[in-house]
């Protein structure tokens, strides 16, 4: 593999493309052409792999920008994915080295290792490496990598005593990582801690834990008393639900894995805290209860700090244009700036008398030149946008005083890339904010801004439209020679506008005007003790910041020469800066830890270094965390070439307060600078601790100096009022000074809460008149007035009430081996809010190189070391492929972008380890079961609250008089019989074929004499005797009628089935041979077609073909009529067999007597208002429950003609079903969920082409979906909202309900318009919202629309008549009141018989068919359906003035899942699922050893896969209130649905367990 870094490139060759590299940086070049020419450089030099022979030159799908380094000789000891050394510390490195060393000895955390198909492994391959990028700065800048170099006091850290002490110590305490050496540091630390009086170590114990013990005892260290206790440590925050399952035997990979999880997750854990609420509905999340034992701050008020006086100077200028002014015309030949080439020559030298005359030249052109005389596009005060790349510091500065003097505003920007640079739609929100309509430019960065074929700018994603104009001298016009800019002293107008990129993502510009602007420069130049015509060499950004300030603004003042290093340069050259200090002896540089860094990485080629010349090193990151290792390692490398100690000046800065402080070049350089080593644990509790120096989780903070001269600073706390800390705690740095920012442009309520702050001190007065600046950064002032940074407001995370800052974690996670796992130290570290706390999420770019084995170790490992260190735990580490995160401007991650990628699934991670079992620790209490309360307390209970008992009914049978002829038969052939004689002509079936036209249909006559033939058939060639059973295996249609009656006629009972699919005989015929089987069948009556299915090579190798019994083909049939038809004798015996397979995966055979199918039918036919003159659609399964019910017997007891539409034919046609309903403009129509989503889905786009041809549903009165389950509501609005155009009205369609014991218990048809005055009306379905959580308690809240944890349920139909209903317990039998979720129970004449068992378990059928209340009503007899639901009265009255009673189905009994002592149905779980990502299209859930299992459908490419795990587990702790085991992410159309649309859970879990579903992905959820 060709790793660019090991190949023998010639010096030109590498120069050649260090050029390239900054043409495309710059935008000088597109990608496309910086590949080609890179590639035809590089291409003789690559080895070619063999065997693969790929050309390097060949982009590869998802490759990213090839970036290459440079010079040879400073890349030799690099590898180029070692990790970044800015956050370089031994210490810190052996802290987390030690932590690790503990987690092992408490023994080691087995982690099942995510599953993933193969295709997802990552190939590394030729084009996956990647040279250096180029990163930056703060936020993730650049990396130059090498040995860590050992600081001065390593040897005084005693690594046995540490690593005892890890073991032994504490295992409660919360700390934090020590990002930093601690070299020099006692001195400092003994006085901070005399100040503070602060000596005792922070070591408390958690609280007492309630939830339960284990037997191993842990030592816990008790620094109030030397009493140690022993207490065991509980598990964690619901392990104890792991409990059961234990050895539960199954087959397969994945139940080891689950099993190793399980018992992961019941290895003893920290304490959790105490944060559990107990979800009574009421009150919410209980707010967290602090820890008694946490450290408090004991010191006494701060005062604030006054700077030294800001002594002016009698000739310092009134203004910065007065500077430019006097030193433009005394002395033009000075050097202003020096910008050197990628070579590390000078470019170009800049004279103070060139830039004054050319700003004089752009002020005029802006003024003069843009728009017309009368109407100029410009006046003062108007904001311009300054676009300048990073090498041209010489033109962006002639446009920055160009426009100070112009009194126009700069708003000095990033150059908007080609590629949709992160972050750059907000820099155009901010121009278009600040009005800005011109943007300035070099010539050489507008060649490179992306074209249109016309030549013109697009205007970028999200900014306003700009006119581009090139300032730079030879493209703008000469003044004349009368026109001479207005030079004013310093005052309240704005000077110019720097952006400031906000933790969320948006940019603000803060305003800073003329008065701030000049005392600024008067302040740096005290500090500094800059004087006329030093030379400064400037390393950092010159358009914001430290940079701007120094390199552009107060060296003119001074008249001082900048040397200015581009970016560019010191990615070829990490030792420019040092050279050009020693060129051109410098007295004084800017630099950041970075560039600290990289020299030392260099320095050892250079013999003649000599830093003697300079007194002050600024170091503009100097209160990150890891800066203090590299000023120390710079120093301990450089001392001995010239480098005085006293030099290093960190400082602190921020957009809104400018510099905070800076330390002062000292010539004593006895004063060692000020060290803070200072307790993790105390930080995170936001008090100040020192700490002995060979604890595990301390940061070393070097301080940044005092306060600047002239202005006044305190620390107040971070949240709230802005009130004064005390001396040991960490706060939010204030500072009062003309020189801040002074306001947030065009936003007046943030600017009034940042820069108009009034301090106040503990009784409520404020400190000061004039208003401070809050500064962005926590920090304390320190003994002597020194100030000292632990972090930034914006990196803070307050996890279970702890502070964290980001840096720290990020430092902590760089720190573990191995250190070059990832890409160059590329890695975010950001919170989320996930059920009312933040979420630690660590994201990192790992090496191209990297196995599967590796990442997981590394992952596993960083989760010890911050868990170890921090003492937090990290709830979602994702490892991404190398350059994949969004980037800022400099290199740097954005991460902000990278939170929203990860937040919305588009992060694509190559690996993900969810944590939420460590994490979250403030889930509800689980439930205790109240023992159950006697049953007349129950009854007494509710009569004194005025409960009623639930239960209703539907109409009385009995009382309803009606013209049914039918009614005078007992038995359905007799029915068909006479209606044969009767009316022997009209049709009572037609069966539709998928065009639409009529395949076949049958008369009453024509019917009674096919089933005459196949009696006789039976008789002759089956041999049958009165009431064998026979298996009907018929497609849907006519001959299935036919058979069904013959099978009547000769006295035998039918069992319909569903037939093989041709195209699936392995998985469906087993079934077909299991109910033939289990139903006892003597024989099989099917067409010719599928007799030699059953008889063929596929249907041999899935059953066994000779157990088979005979197999009669009905297509032939024999002319004769039989000798006399069977007349049963009795109304009780079995009229058929209805077999099913439950939702459970359960086959449950009932038997249906031929009194329940005639009263069943009668029913129906009540409620549906069914005669001979209607005609019905129907479009269902007819193999059992209510499908087979309306398709085979309803027309013959009522005589209405039914219009079949096989539901398989609209797979061919979707629009099949609607179009037969229009064209024979039914009223009543019945179909299934698969139906209605096969519409919705298939018809979604073509209801206009619909409308068209003459599609039109305005008679349809009802359209019922026939179902076993919980009304599918948004389906059946979506139904109704689609078809509203062709005038389906949105009441028509309603549910049915039905379930093994009860084939119908509810079937809602409504009556619309006039049709409602004719008969018995039913009233429209009603939609209730309940509270979800009560729900999990069986407790039924009604709340209103929209409410959180509302959950809408629709009623699932109005009661048959002859049914009545009661909701019962299920565990005690008793009866429940209306406002609790129990079984529904079902007394009718239409109930099943019983189950139809082989075995004939009888304990089971008579529970489920002949089940008494325990109390109240002892004697009915009533069946369970194995659904839970509840009653309502409604406000509605039906035909007879009766209240209207509304039944709602929740949903099945067996599919309900226990967890944590509260009731769950999958349905809501895969409901909130399904809304969490586009690309899930179904999800199912079960549980496994009390593990919730989750798979989803994934639509899309296999590199979402990952995405979907962290999305998953977030939606379901916040709605659900459970954490998700494991997450499987499958291809679409893995979860098996059965024929009425319903998902198969139970079948899927076999499936997972015996790992047979092929995941894409596999993760288990620590």
């Amino acid at each position: 593999m060709a790793d660019r870094d090991t190949l023998p490139l010639p010096l030109e060759v590498r120069t050649r493309l260090a050029e390239l590299e900054l043409e495309l940086s710059e935008g000088d070049i597109t990608q496309k052409g910086y590949e080609k020419k890179r590639s035809k450089l590089i291409g003789a030099f690559l080895p070619q792999a063999p065997g693969k022979g790929m050309d390097p030159s060949v982009p590869h799908e998802r490759r990213t920008p090839v970036t290459p380094g440079s010079s040879s000789r400073y890349h030799r000891r690099r590898s180029s994915g070692s990790r970044d050394e800015r956050y370089r510390s031994d210490v810190h490195t052996e802290a987390v080295q030690a932590a690790l060393a503990k987690q092992k000895e408490r023994g080691k955390m087995a982690v099942p290792m995510p599953s993933k198909r193969r295709s997802l492994v990552v190939q590394s391959s030729m084009d996956a490496y990647t040279p250096p990028d180029t990163s930056s700065g703060s936020e993730g800048e650049g990396s130059m990598q090498g040995e860590g170099t050992p600081t001065s006091s390593q040897s005084s850290i005693n690594m046995e005593n540490w690593i005892s002490r890890a073991i032994h110590g504490s295992t409660t305490s919360s700390t934090t990582s020590s990002s930093s050496t601690q070299s020099g540091g006692s001195g400092a630390a003994s006085r901070l801690a005399d100040v503070m009086g602060q000596t005792h170590l922070e070591n408390h114990s958690a609280p007492p834990d309630v939830t339960s013990y284990t037997t191993d005892s842990i030592q816990v260290e008790r620094p109030q008393g030397s009493t140690t206790t022993s207490r065991s440590t509980p598990k964690y925050g619901n392990a104890e639900l792991m409990e059961t399952g234990d050895g539960v035997p199954v087959g397969g990979r994945v139940s080891a894995k689950i099993q190793q999880l399980v018992n992961t997750l019941k290895r003893p854990k920290r304490p959790p805290l105490r944060e559990f609420f107990v979800d009574d509905f009421e009150e919410l999340l209980e707010v967290q209860q602090p820890d008694p034992n946490q450290p408090k701050a004991e010191g006494a008020q701060m005062l604030a700090m006054r700077g030294e006086q800001l002594g002016v100077v009698t000739n310092w200028p009134l203004s910065l244009e007065a500077a430019l002014q006097r030193w433009g015309t005394i002395s033009p030949k000075a050097p202003c700036l020096t910008t050197m080439d990628t070579n590390g020559k000078p470019l170009y030298i800049l004279t103070y008398g060139k830039l004054w005359t050319r700003s004089i030249k752009v002020a005029y052109n802006i003024l003069h030149k843009l728009g017309s005389k009368q109407e100029p596009m410009l006046r003062p005060g108007d904001r311009v946008a300054l676009v300048f790349p990073n090498n041209d510091p010489a033109a962006f500065m002639v446009a920055f005083y160009g426009c100070l003097l112009a009194e126009v505003v700069p708003v000095p920007i990033e150059v908007p890339l080609t590629r949709k640079d992160a972050g750059s739609q907000q820099i155009g929100f901010l121009l278009g904010s600040c009005g800005v309509t011109v943007a300035l430019t070099s010539d050489a960065c507008h060649k490179g801004l992306p074209k249109s074929p016309t030549g013109e700018i697009p205007q970028f994603k999200g900014w306003p439209k700009l006119l581009w104009f090139v300032s730079e001298s030879k493209h703008i016009s000469k003044p004349p020679r009368d026109w001479f800019p207005h030079i004013k002293d310093a005052n309240n107008e704005t000077a110019y506008i720097e952006y400031k990129t906000c933790k969320d993502g948006s940019v603000l510009g803060v305003t800073v005007m003329r008065i701030a602007l000049l005392t600024h420069c008067q302040a740096l130049t005290q500090s500094c003790g800059y004087t006329e015509a030093e030379t400064i060499v400037n390393v950092l950004d010159f358009k914001k910041d430290v940079g701007l300030w120094h390199g552009i603004l107060t060296s003119v003042m001074n008249m001082m020469h900048v040397i200015s290093i581009p970016y560019s340069l010191m990615k070829v050259n990490p030792l420019s800066w040092i050279q050009k200090v020693c060129q051109y002896k410098a007295k004084v540089a800017c630099v950041k830890s970075r560039d600290m860094h990289w020299a030392l990485v260099a320095h050892r080629d250079q013999r003649d270094i000599n830093l003697s010349s300079l007194r002050m090193l600024v170091v503009a990151d100097g209160a990150n965390p890891w800066s203090v290792s590299s000023c120390d390692a710079f120093l301990n490398v450089f001392q001995s070439k010239g480098l005085k100690p006293e030099v290093i000046c960190p400082c602190a800065s921020s957009p809104e307060a400018l510099t905070v402080a800076i330390r002062r070049p000292t010539d004593d350089s006895n004063q060692p600078p000020g060290r803070g080593v200072l307790s993790m644990q105390g930080l995170s509790h936001g008090v100040i601790r020192v700490d002995s120096e060979e604890k595990l989780s301390v940061l070393t903070l070097q301080d940044v100096g005092t306060v600047m001269p002239g202005a006044l600073m305190c620390v107040v706390k971070p949240d709230g009022v802005p009130q004064l800390c005390k001396t040991d705690e960490i706060g939010e740095l204030c500072v009062g000074s003309i020189a801040t920012g002074t306001s947030y442009y065009g936003l007046s309520g943030m600017t009034k809460n940042t820069f108009e702050v009034f301090p106040m001190n503990s009784v409520g007065a404020l400190i000061s008149e004039y208003p401070f600046t809050r500064t962005g950064l926590l920090g304390f002032v320190g003994p002597g007035g020194l100030c000292f940074i632990a972090g930034k407001m914006d990196g803070l995370m307050v996890v279970g009430g702890r502070r964290h800052n980001a840096d720290d974690i990020v430092a902590t996670a760089l720190a573990v081996e191995p250190m070059k796992f990832v890409y160059r130290g590329r890695i975010a570290v950001f919170s989320i809010s996930v059920l009312h706390d933040e979420r630690i999420v660590v994201v990192a770019e790992q090496r191209p190189d990297s196995t599967e084995e590796d990442s997981f170790q590394w992952m596993s490992r960083v989760l010890q070391a911050i868990d170890g260190i921090h003492q937090v735990g990290v709830y979602c580490l994702a490892l991404v492929p190398s350059n994949t995160l969004p980037k800022t401007p400099l290199g740097g991650i954005h991460l902000s972008e990278s939170k929203q990628l990860f937040l919305e699934g588009s992060l694509h991670p190559c690996n993900v380890l969810m944590c939420p079992h460590t994490c979250v620790t403030n889930l509800p209490k689980p439930r205790q079961k109240q023992p159950e309360i006697g049953p007349a307390s129950v009854m007494v209970g509710n009569l004194v609250s005025g409960k009623r008992i639930a239960q209703a009914s539907g109409r009385d049978l009995g009382q309803m008089e009606d013209n049914d002829q039918a009614r005078k038969f007992l038995f359905l052939s007799e029915v068909l019989q006479w209606r044969a004689q009767t009316t022997p002509d009209h049709v009572l079936y037609t069966l539709l074929n998928c065009r639409g036209t009529i395949a076949s249909s049958l008369t009453c006559v024509q019917l009674h004499k096919r089933a005459e033939k196949i009696a006789t058939m039976l008789a002759e060639r089956g041999h049958l005797q009165d009431g064998e059973h026979i298996a009907l295996v018929y497609p849907p249609g006519i001959d299935l009628i036919a058979a069904f009656y013959g099978c009547l006629y000769a006295g035998c009972v039918p069992i319909t089935v569903r037939p093989p699919h041709p195209q699936n005989i392995a998985t469906t015929l087993p079934t077909v041979k299991m109910i033939v089987e289990v139903s006892r069948s003597a024989c099989m009556m099917t067409t010719a077609g599928i007799c030699k299915l059953l008889r063929s090579k596929e249907a041999s190798a899935a059953v066994d073909v000779r157990s088979w019994p005979p197999v009669l083909d009905t297509d032939d049939l024999p002319r004769k009529k039989p000798p006399l038809l069977y007349k049963p004798s009795n109304p009780d015996t079995l009229a058929y067999l209805d077999f099913s397979v439950s939702t459970t995966g359960m086959l449950a055979g009932v038997k249906m007597s031929h009194t329940a199918t005639s009263a069943f039918c009668r029913s129906i036919k009540l409620q549906c208002e069914l005669y001979p003159s209607r005609e019905v659609a129907i479009c269902l399964d007819p193999y059992c429950g209510l499908g087979f019910v309306l398709w085979c017997l309803c027309s013959v007891y009522s005589g209405h003609q039914s219009i079949l539409i096989p539901p398989s034919e609209l797979e061919v046609n979707p629009a099949l079903w609607l179009l037969a309903v229009s064209q024979y403009k039914v009223r009543d129509t019945f179909c299934s969920y698969s139906v209605m989503e096969l519409c919705t889905k298939g018809l979604g786009l073509q209801t206009e082409s619909l409308k068209s041809r003459g599609l039109d549903l305005s008679r349809v009165r009802t359209c019922v979906v026939v179902a076993e389950e919980r009304p599918r509501i948004a389906l059946t609005q979506s139904f109704s909202k689609l078809f509203k155009d062709l005038g389906l009205h949105p009441r028509a369609v309603s549910t049915s309900f039905g379930c093994r014991v009860n084939l119908a218990v509810c079937l809602q048809p409504h009556r619309l318009g006039k049709l409602a005055d004719q008969g018995t009306s039913g009233p429209d379905p009603t939609t209730v919202y309940v509270d979800m959580r009560a729900l999990r308690h069986d407790r039924v809240r009604l709340v209103e629309r929209g409410s959180p944890h509302s959950l809408p349920l629709m009623e699932s139909g109005k009661i048959l008549p002859g049914v009545r209903i009661i909701i019962a317990n299920p565990e005690t039998k008793g009866p429940l009141g209306d406002s609790h979720l129990g079984e529904i129970w079902v007394c009718s004449g239409h109930n099943a018989s019983g189950y139809f068992t082989v075995y004939g378990d009888e304990a089971l059928q008579s529970d489920h068919f002949t089940s008494r209340l325990s109390f109240g009503d002892t004697q009915t007899i009533w069946a369970r359906t194995g659904y839970l639901g509840f009653l309502r009265r409604t406000e509605l009255t039906d035909a007879s003035g009766e209240r209207h009673d509304a039944l709602y189905v929740v949903g099945a009994l067996d599919e309900a899942m226990e967890l944590r002592g509260m009731r769950y149905h999958p349905i809501d779980i895969e409901t909130s699922v399904i809304r969490t990502h586009k690309s899930i299209t179904e999800c199912a859930v079960f549980t496994w050893t009390n593990l919730l299992v989750v798979v989803v459908e994934l639509d899309g490419s296999e590199q979402e896969a990952l995405d979907l795990v962290p999305l998953v587990t977030n939606v379901v702790l916040e709605e659900h209130y459970l954490i998700v085991g494991v997450v499987v992410v499958v291809d679409i159309g893995v979860i098996p649905i059965n024929s009425r649309g319903e998902k198969q859970r139970m079948h899927l879990r076999d499936g997972f367990l015996a790992d047979q579903l092929d995941p894409i992905y596999v993760a288990y959820n620590m």
